[in-house]
């Protein structure tokens, strides 16, 4: 199942995770779009599932303090490093669900995930609903009045425009927009490799075996990807 493949990843393959996800984004869309959402500079941020700090690292240089959790302490270790390395000091990384995060009431100006809240769909496929509107709700009790929630999830590997990948990660799309209340749109953010071959590898690693086909089958080393950005303003 994927999402057992998924779990291994976070818990056992972080390096790996880390090589790829640093491959995503190149025209650098990401940061640009969330500026605009909401202006980045002096924030106090939460980041939800931050898995190896891709938005952690985005956001540090320019916030004026981010706390990033995941569920996984291998990934956060590779956040942490990367933080390190930075030289910033306006950072703590700590492992939470994103369910129960130990942050008080009202004390941030952001909170933020990317790419975490849709594997609930996976391991809850039943009851997410109820899963993620817990992490959602923390995301809103973190807030301080004025603040804002963004949420950016995965619109099509290997597409050029825009359609969630399973039924599942739709209905959740979809009921961000007309049960939560939030502002949707997407961007770019291709992947670029710095060889056939090592796209082939990374992504035959985390996505599998019908992707990484394609990506060989027509020479991607410049890999479409679509993201999904949703925001809330408290």
């Amino acid at each position: 199942m994927m999402s057992d493949h998924f779990q291994d990843i976070y818990a056992n393959h972080a390096d790996r995770y880390e090589a790829l996800v640093r491959r995503e984004d190149y025209q650098g869309n990401i940061l640009k779009a969330l500026q605009e959402i909401r202006p980045l500079a002096e924030l106090d941020v939460v980041e939800m599932g931050a898995g190896t700090g891709r938005l952690t690292l985005l956001l540090a240089p320019l916030v004026n303090s981010i706390r990033a959790f995941d569920g996984s302490q291998p990934m956060l270790d590779v956040t942490v490093d990367k933080l390190q390395q930075s030289g910033l000091a306006n950072w703590d990384a700590e492992v939470a669900d994103n369910r129960a995060l130990p942050v008080a009431d009202g004390t941030v100006d952001l909170s933020i995930q990317g790419w975490s809240f849709g594997h609930f769909c996976g391991w809850y496929p039943d009851t997410w609903r109820d899963e993620i509107g817990k992490a959602v709700h923390e995301m809103k009790r973190v807030l301080r009045p004025g603040g804002t929630a963004i949420i950016l999830e995965t619109l099509g590997t290997g597409r050029e425009t825009p359609q969630a990948p399973t039924d599942g990660l739709t209905a959740y799309y979809a009921w961000l927009e007309h049960e939560q209340g939030f502002s949707a749109t997407w961007i770019r953010t291709d992947y670029q490799f710095d060889s056939l071959g090592e796209a082939d590898a990374l992504t035959r690693f985390f996505f599998g075996d019908e992707l990484a086909d394609a990506v060989v089958r027509n020479k991607w080393v410049i890999l479409p990807e679509c993201t999904g950005i949703w925001w809330l303003h408290a």
